[in-house]
């Protein structure tokens, strides 16, 4: 039987029912408030694998903002765009390492392997010639690794000019500093006629080495000196309406079938700090008015599987839902993260879902990401995310839930360390192919009460058969994502979870997985995303001592379609079916239809 203690708080989200990703827009990072303000090192794109998030990457694309941005582990791969990414360590801000690389290209003469992509001015030309003696005189060319001119090869008209411009500058510096071995009359000559030929080219590219000195040095400031924060919020509109699961029966008792529509709204508004241009501090409050579990609740469908994604409560005012400061060590290739306020294992343990956005994924909280990652309803916790290799990654998280209470834990002296409810996670993450990333997870856990506390399965999985007694639980799971073409992504997580009750020898043991497919850019409207998935909830599968399995299968089938009506605005219509809701075939299937509206500023 459950616990009247359970009773009263089942309808208790963790806040992390709401938590916040990164998107991308046309390669640029948007800080927005459902994935506001996740902050990374600088990040590259990967040659081919579009909407999946990437450990490998060849070049830089531009971001919108200018706050330097932190190696993230928890990352949303938005299906919706043809490009994402998985952030790979850089020493400096994105914007900065733009900035010098293409003053580099300007400054450096590089090295083209095709001869026909340089015949502006040939070996032969006078001017080639020209150049080439002064070089030879002056030394005023050492942009090659091997510090050779390469005469012998065709060069196109700028980077001509950007060689002429080398020794005019080489000149004026040995006329400043020098008395006796100025430049000869006749080379003045050559550099008069070359300096007038070339004169659209030099002007061009001064103006661009000025424009990016001047960038550059904007950035370092800003980079380097000083506190910057920048703000941001979302405002989530749902109408909902629900139809059947008419007196639905759970370990509670039968439901009361309300199918009223309903209209509910969740607010968010953020700040992200940083004080060393990598280290990032966030804090966000939130506002909300789901009560009673709304269509969960036991005056409704009566069942965990009907919560919608963007769904909590804090009966209209405004609490903090996030506290957290980030920082980078080890050459910036591990990130360190301490959450004291609304925890969760993929507040360090990424995803890997296409859906996990509350307010531009999925509508249900079922299919936002693995049950896994929901293991414990934590409440603070820290962890690393470590980059081995550019195609693997390693990720640890820890959290606890009331470790203020003693008396809860396994030893019952309290603390983070013997806290009444805790969970840690390890979870490698890998690309195996450039178009696929694949993560397998462990969870080990332990509840004073054995419940898993996930929210997304039938009541009798997601309390372990509801013995409410101390409990050890281990789970194992995987996650996928496949582009297998530019706009269309293959998605699936499965995983199992073990408990076992320490003073007795009763266990059960639950699974669920999730299949699905997303299509970006529909119609070709940019930003859009139509998506069906398909799963089956938390399911108590094997039970002994005490332990009542679920007799039969609930399946969950969901589709919606985004449609971007601006870059600050989306509307998401949707739904999704529930058959033998709480895995029992005697219940109605429910039948839940959603229009959300997100306003992101």
């Amino acid at each position: 039987m459950l616990t009247s203690k359970y009773k009263q708080e089942v309808h208790k989200l963790s806040k992390y029912t709401v938590d916040v990703r990164t998107n991308q827009v046309n390669g640029k990072l948007l800080l927005t408030l459902s994935s506001v303000f996740i902050l990374s090192i600088p990040v590259t794109l990967a040659k081919s694998a579009t909407g999946l998030t990437q450990i490998n990457s060849t070049e830089f694309e531009p971001q919108n903002k200018s706050l330097p941005h932190l190696l993230s582990p928890p990352i949303s791969q938005g299906l919706t765009y043809p490009k994402s990414v998985f952030t790979k360590v850089q020493a400096k801000p994105l914007e900065l390492a733009q900035a010098l690389d293409e003053y580099d290209d300007l400054s450096v003469l590089e090295q083209v392997n095709s001869v026909s992509q340089l015949s502006d001015i040939q070996p032969t030309d006078w001017a080639f010639q020209a150049l080439q003696s002064l070089v030879e005189r002056y030394g005023c060319i050492a942009g090659y690794p091997d510090g050779t001119y390469r005469g012998n090869r065709a060069m196109n008209r700028l980077e001509f000019a950007a060689g002429l411009n080398a020794c005019l500058d080489r000149m004026t510096e040995l006329i400043e500093i020098s008395t006796t071995d100025l430049a000869t009359r006749e080379d003045m000559a050559k550099v008069q006629r070359l300096v007038e030929e070339f004169a659209p080219e030099l002007a061009a590219l001064r103006g661009r080495m000025d424009a990016l000195e001047a960038r550059t040095a904007e950035l370092e400031f800003n980079r380097f000196n000083g506190t910057t924060t920048i703000f941001g919020g979302e405002v989530i509109f749902g109408l909902a309406n629900g139809f059947g699961g008419e007196d639905v029966e759970n370990a509670r008792g039968r439901g009361g079938g309300d199918e009223n529509t309903i209209f509910n709204y969740l607010v968010r508004l953020q700040t992200a700090t940083t004080f060393t241009g990598k280290d990032r501090l966030r804090v966000e409050l939130g506002s909300a008015n789901f009560r009673d579990l709304s269509f969960a609740g036991q005056q409704s469908f009566n069942t965990d599987m009907a919560i919608l994604s963007y769904q909590t409560d804090t009966d209209d005012d405004f609490q903090i839902f996030k506290l957290e400061y980030r920082f980078p060590a080890f050459g910036d290739r591990v990130v360190f993260t301490f959450r004291p306020v609304n925890f969760s294992l993929n507040s360090i343990l990424t995803a890997n879902s296409p859906y996990f956005d509350a307010g531009r994924g999925s509508i249900s909280r079922f299919t936002d990401s693995s049950p896994l990652f929901k293991i414990g309803r934590l409440d603070s916790g820290l962890g690393f995310d470590w980059l081995l290799t550019d195609k693997v990654r390693l990720q640890v998280a820890y959290g606890t839930r009331d470790s203020e209470n003693p008396g809860n834990g396994p030893t019952g002296q309290g603390g983070i360390t013997d806290a009444g409810h805790s969970a840690t996670g390890v979870q490698f993450l890998t690309v195996p192919f450039d178009n696929v990333l694949t993560g397998v997870t462990y969870i080990n856990a332990y509840s004073e009460d054995g419940f898993l506390d996930t929210f997304t399965g039938s009541l009798n999985a997601d309390t372990s058969g509801g013995l409410s007694r101390p409990a050890n639980i281990n789970a194992v799971g995987g996650t996928v994502q496949w582009r297998v073409w530019q706009k269309i992504t293959l998605a699936a997580w499965g995983g199992w979870v073990f408990t076992n009750y320490i003073n007795s020898d009763a266990h059960a043991t639950s699974n669920t997985y999730l299949f699905s497919v997303g299509m970006s850019d529909p119609f070709g409207r940019e930003g859009d995303l139509f998506a069906v998935l398909f799963g089956k909830p938390l399911k108590l599968v094997d039970g002994d001592n005490g332990i009542q399995e679920d007799e039969d299968t609930s399946y969950h089938i969901e589709t919606f379609y985004r449609y971007k009506l601006s870059d600050n605005i989306t509307i998401t219509p949707g739904f999704f079916v529930l058959t033998n809701p709480e895995h029992n075939e005697d219940n109605e299937t429910i039948v839940i239809g959603v229009l959300r509206t997100t306003f992101r500023f």
